[in-house]
């Protein structure tokens, strides 16, 4: 190697170096995740190993709906990821974001441009002569990341994008539980209308007894009214019954990206009781819930924006450097006596801004103080909601006892009350009450029972999903 070449490499490993000790520095401060609030247990439950809770949407939740054995549930669930519009643009926002963070990123990089040219122009006035230039120049420019403030920005989009992840994680779950909810729903009406199928067969038959009775001389018009009368009203429940479903069937078309005229689910009735959740639920649970990973996420994005704030403070050193060649030939223009080149830093600080700088980094900083806020929110909010499920699946569970109790009740006394009236010992309002009596008990039921399984939805939901 000759001198001039040891030189050269002395100077470029000298520039490398220079430049690495300037990206060395950083201002602003460093992510440390915020103290969230913390529970050894939750109060419908005993202890059971708890441990620290930390954001970890990423972990894999599975197919959670497969729990209910429900082939039709699992087949619709499965079509939400794929054809919800609402989750098709939270992955469209995700993928804006992810693409920002290279964008970012290639800041850190310096950047090369060529700005070609060719001239032809007149000089003089007495000649008409034309002359042309040919200009092949390469501009290289970069801006040293002294203090952070690229490195900060490409943080902050990073948890951005990061915060998009769970935000899209949140969007499917949402919708996925909205559709197991309008599904189970779907079910609840579709034994109450079974109910009212059977009511209304029963009371056609009490309107021909009680007809035949008063044609008899046995039973008044009063009797016959009265059965007549609760015949219709079971018909206008069941009415209603049916226009409810239909409404469900038309949001669980919307949910799985089908127009509601090319969509129905076949009745089908399920008397079976929700999953049991086990006792003593591990806090790593709660860690799977992705809007505390947002909430998370935006934490570490606002604290990367105070060291891009800071960063104004100081000045910015860039370096630039060009070289090509020009020559009013173009076949000259490889030629080595038409090449030039010019390097040089070029130091840039704004000396007054009327304090708009430190106002910015007030700013961040309560930018800052909100989202850790938020996060801690977010956790109180996850703790009541997994709470509120627990007490209403509990509730719930001891009700249907009593309501299965209270419908046994209810059909002993209607079995009374008919073989009364039909033996002349009372009248038909004691068999209409006691007809209304067990229905009123048996939808109850039937309602109860739903509401037990949208309970165990909400549940899954509050637990992030896949709590298994």
């Amino acid at each position: 190697m000759s001198e001039n070449q040891a030189t050269r490499a002395s100077i470029i490993f000298a520039i490398v170096g220079f430049l690495g000790l300037l990206n060395s520095c950083m201002v602003g401060p460093e992510y440390r995740r915020p103290v969230a609030p913390s529970s050894e247990a939750f109060k419908e439950t005993p202890p059971a190993g708890w441990k620290q809770a930390q954001p970890g949407d990423g972990l894999n939740r599975g197919a959670w709906w497969d729990v209910y054995k429900d082939e039709q549930l699992s087949q619709l669930e499965d079509r939400v990821s794929i054809s919800n519009q609402n989750v098709l643009a939270a992955e469209a926002r995700f993928e804006a974001a992810t693409a920002a963070v290279h964008a970012t990123h290639a800041a850190e990089f310096p950047s090369v441009t060529a700005d070609p040219a060719a001239t032809h122009f007149k000089a003089g006035t007495e000649t008409e002569q034309t002359r042309s230039s040919y200009t092949l120049p390469i501009q290289v420019s970069y801006q040293a990341d002294v203090w952070g403030s690229i490195r900060r920005s490409t943080a902050e989009n990073a948890a951005v994008a990061q915060a998009s992840a769970a935000d899209l994680g949140n969007v499917r779950l949402l919708y996925q539980s909205q559709l197991a909810a309008d599904y189970f729903e779907v079910q609840g009406l579709d034994a109450e209308q079974a109910l009212l199928d059977s009511a209304v067969q029963s009371y056609e038959q009490a309107v021909r007894l009680t007809q035949d009775r008063y044609e008899g001389g046995i039973a008044s018009t009063a009797d016959v009214d009265l059965a007549r009368t609760q015949l219709e009203t079971a018909r206008v429940q069941l009415i209603d019954i049916r226009l409810q479903r239909a409404q469900l069937e038309h949001a669980i078309a919307s949910l799985i990206g089908t127009p509601p005229s090319e969509f129905s689910i076949s009745p089908r009735q399920d008397s079976s009781p929700p999953p049991v959740v086990s006792v003593g639920i591990p806090s790593a649970l709660l860690e799977r819930r992705p809007d505390i990973a947002a909430a998370e996420r935006q934490v570490a994005a606002a604290n990367a924006q105070i060291g891009v704030a800071k960063a104004a403070l100081y000045p910015a050193l860039m370096f630039s450097a060009s070289a090509g060649s020009q020559s009013t030939a173009i076949g000259d223009l490889l030629a080595w006596p038409t090449r030039f080149w010019s390097v040089g830093p070029q130091l840039a600080q704004t000396l007054f801004d009327a304090g708009k700088r430190r106002a910015e980094i007030r700013e961040a900083h309560a930018v800052y103080d909100q989202t850790v806020a938020n996060y801690r929110q977010t956790i109180l909010t996850a703790f009541q909601q997994v709470e509120d499920s627990l007490a209403q699946l509990r509730i719930l569970s001891e009700e249907a006892d009593a309501e299965a109790a209270a419908v046994k009740s209810a059909e002993q006394s209607l079995d009374i009350s008919t073989i009364q009236y039909r033996g002349g010992l009372t009248n038909y309002l004691q068999v209409i009450t006691a007809q209304t009596s067990l229905l009123q008990n048996q939808r109850s039921a039937a309602q109860i029972q739903t509401r037990r399984k949208v309970a165990s939805v909400s549940l899954i939901q509050a637990l992030g999903g896949g709590w298994r």
